[in-house]
C-alpha cells in the first residue's frame, strides 16, 4: 500500500463532507441574497425621488426598454425641508453597463401582471449632462398611469349599491316619456350641429385641453387655504347688502327726482353757454386730465340717465344678492365641499393622462366611435347570417417554429404547405408561416407618428414581422363615420332619416 494514498483529500470522507457542505450553504447564500444583488458586485448607485411608492417594494426591478439593470435597494420616505411635502426616495441598485444615465431620464412605475406587482421603468433622455453615482432623478420627472387595480377600486360595495339605486330611479322617471324624450332630441338637434365646432376645437392641439385639468388643479390648491378668509368676506358682504336693502326706500326717493332735474338741466344749459365757454377755456389750460374729463362727459350723462330708471329695480335685486349670499355662505362653509374639492383635484390627475392619450386616438383615428358601431351592429336584432359567418378558425401553417406547437423562435418560414393544383398534383409551396405580431401599435397617440395602425395592419406574405409595420403598412386605413353610423351602425331608409331630422346620403334608396 503506497503511504502518500493514505493522507490524500480522496481518502478522507470528513474533509470530503465538509467541503460538501460548505458548497451548498455558500449556493444557499448567493441564491437566498439574488433579489438584492450578487456580493462583491460593482453597482451604479441612484437615487430617484417619488411622490408616492405605488406600489414598489424593497429588491422590485429597474428596467430599461423592458431589459432588467438593476434592483430597489431600499425605499426611505423623505420630507422637504422648504415646503413640508413627503416623498419617498428610492435607492437604485444599477448594472455598470448603464452608466451613466442622462440627467433629464425619466421614470414611471409599471405593473408587471394584474395582480398588482410593479416595476420601475427608467426612460433615456437626451442631455449631454450625465448622473453622477449618488445623484438623485427629482419627482417631476417621474409619474404613473392609472392602472386596472386604481380603476376596480373606485368600484367598493357602496359604490355598486348606489349605481344600482341610481340605474332603477333613472328607469322610474323615463317610464312612459318616450314621447318627450322625442320631442327633447330634435329639439337639441341644433346642440348637436354646433357642438360639432365646439368638439372639434376641443380636440385641436392649439387648444391644449389636457393643461385645463392641471390649471384647475392649481386653482383648487390655491383657494383651499383661503376657504375661510373667503367665507367671512361673504358675511361681511351679508352684513353690507342687508344695510343697503335698509335704506333702498331713500334710495328711491333721491333717484325718484333725477329724471326732473335733468330735463331742467337741459332746459337751462343752453343759458348757461357763455360760462360753459369759459369754464371750456379754463378747462384746456389745466393738465391733461381735464380734457379727458370734458371728452367722456356726454357718456357720464347719459350713463346717469339711464342709471335713474334702472336704480328703480334695484330693491327687488338686493333682496335677491343678500338671499344668494346667505345661501353661498352656508355653501362655503359645509365641510362635504372641501371633501369635493379634494375628490375633484384627484379626478383630475388622475383623468389627466387618460384623456391627454385617448384624445388624439379618437380625434385623429375614431377609435371609439368605430368600436362602438361595431358592438351595435353585433346586439342588432338583424344581426344576418353573413355578420355570423365571418368568424372562423384558422389552423396555423405548418414549418418550423410554427406557431401551432412549442417552437424555439418566431416562425419565420418556410412553410411544408403546398397549394393543390386542378389535377390533385401538389404545387408551389405556400410561404405563409411567418409570425406577424404588433403588441404595441401606432395610435396617433402622444409621441406617436399620426397613423391608425392597430386592427388596420396589412398581411406582409414571406416575411417575419414583429412590432410596427414599415413605412406604407397602414397610412391609408383611417376609417371616419358619418353621423347615420355614428346614431344607428347601419344604413336606415331616406325616409327614416328624414323623419329623424337628418339628410340621407347621395344615391341612397
Amino acid at each position: 500500500m503506497n503511504p502518500r494514498r493514505r493522507g490524500s483529500l480522496a481518502g478522507s470522507p470528513l474533509l470530503i463532507g465538509a467541503l460538501t457542505t460548505l458548497i451548498i450553504v455558500v449556493a444557499v447564500f448567493l441564491s437566498y441574497n439574488a433579489n438584492n444583488g450578487l456580493p462583491f458586485v460593482p453597482t451604479y448607485d441612484i437615487n430617484i425621488e417619488l411622490n408616492e411608492t405605488s406600489g414598489l417594494q424593497k429588491a422590485n426591478e429597474v428596467r430599461i426598454a423592458g431589459t432588467r439593470v438593476g434592483i430597489i435597494g431600499a425605499l426611505n420616505p423623505y420630507q422637504n425641508p422648504k415646503t413640508g411635502k413627503i416623498t419617498a426616495i428610492a435607492e437604485l441598485k444599477l448594472e455598470k453597463k448603464v452608466q451613466p444615465l442622462p440627467v433629464d431620464t425619466r421614470a414611471i412605475v409599471r405593473s408587471v401582471s394584474a395582480i398588482g406587482l410593479k416595476y420601475l421603468e427608467l426612460e433615456k433622455g437626451a442631455s449631454h449632462e450625465t448622473l453622477k453615482p449618488g445623484a438623485t432623478i427629482p419627482a417631476s420627472q417621474t409619474r404613473e398611469p392609472v392602472d386596472i387595480v386604481s380603476l376596480f377600486n373606485m368600484f367598493d360595495q357602496k359604490t355598486r349599491e348606489s349605481i344600482q339605486i341610481n340605474t332603477v330611479n333613472f328607469g322610474d322617471g323615463l317610464a312612459g316619456r318616450g314621447l318627450g324624450l322625442n320631442e327633447t332630441i330634435h329639439t337639441l338637434k341644433p346642440l348637436v350641429t354646433n357642438a360639432i365646432p365646439v368638439l372639434a376645437n376641443l380636440a385641436s392641439p392649439q387648444t391644449d385641453l389636457r393643461a385645463f385639468f392641471p390649471a384647475l388643479d392649481k386653482i383648487a390648491s390655491q383657494v383651499a387655504p383661503v376657504a375661510e378668509t373667503q367665507a367671512a368676506w361673504f358675511r361681511d358682504m351679508n352684513t353690507f347688502f342687508t344695510a343697503w336693502a335698509g335704506v333702498a326706500p331713500s334710495l328711491e326717493q333721491t333717484i325718484a327726482g333725477g329724471p326732473a332735474a335733468l330735463r331742467q338741466a337741459t332746459y337751462s344749459l343752453p343759458h348757461q353757454a357763455p360760462f360753459i365757454e369759459n369754464a371750456t377755456e379754463f378747462m384746456r389750460l389745466l393738465r391733461p386730465s381735464a380734457r379727458d374729463l370734458r371728452t367722456v362727459a356726454p357718456q357720464i350723462g347719459h350713463a346717469f340717465a339711464v342709471g335713474a330708471v334702472n336704480l328703480q329695480a334695484a330693491t327687488a335685486l338686493n333682496q335677491s344678492v343678500a338671499e344668494g349670499s346667505r345661501a353661498f355662505q352656508a355653501f362655503a362653509q359645509n365641510p362635504v365641499v372641501t371633501l369635493s374639492l379634494e375628490d375633484l383635484t384627484q379626478t383630475a390627475e388622475l383623468g389627466g393622462p387618460l384623456f391627454g392619450a385617448i384624445a388624439p386616438e379618437q380625434a385623429y383615428c375614431n377609435y371609439v366611435t368605430l368600436a362602438l358601431r361595431n358592438l351595435s351592429n353585433l346586439q342588432a336584432e338583424n344581426i344576418g347570417v353573413g355578420t355570423l359567418a365571418a368568424a372562423a378558425i384558422v389552423l396555423s401553417p405548418n414549418g418550423p417554429n410554427a406557431e401551432g406547437f412549442p417552437a424555439s423562435q418566431p416562425a419565420s418560414g418556410p412553410s411544408v404547405e403546398r397549394e393543390t393544383t386542378p389535377t390533385g398534383a401538389p404545387g408551389k409551396v405556400i410561404d405563409n408561416n411567418h409570425l406577424h405580431v404588433n403588441p404595441y401599435p401606432n395610435v396617433a397617440g402622444p409621441g406617436q407618428p399620426r397613423i391608425c395602425e392597430a386592427g388596420n395592419e396589412n398581411f406582409i406574405p414571406g416575411q417575419t414581422l414583429t412590432g410596427n409595420l414599415p413605412a406604407g403598412g397602414s397610412e391609408n386605413n383611417r376609417e371616419l363615420t358619418t353621423r347615420e353610423q355614428n346614431l344607428f351602425g347601419e344604413t336606415y331608409p331616406p325616409a327614416t332619416l328624414r323623419a329623424l331630422g337628418l339628410k340621407p346620403k347621395k344615391g341612397g334608396s
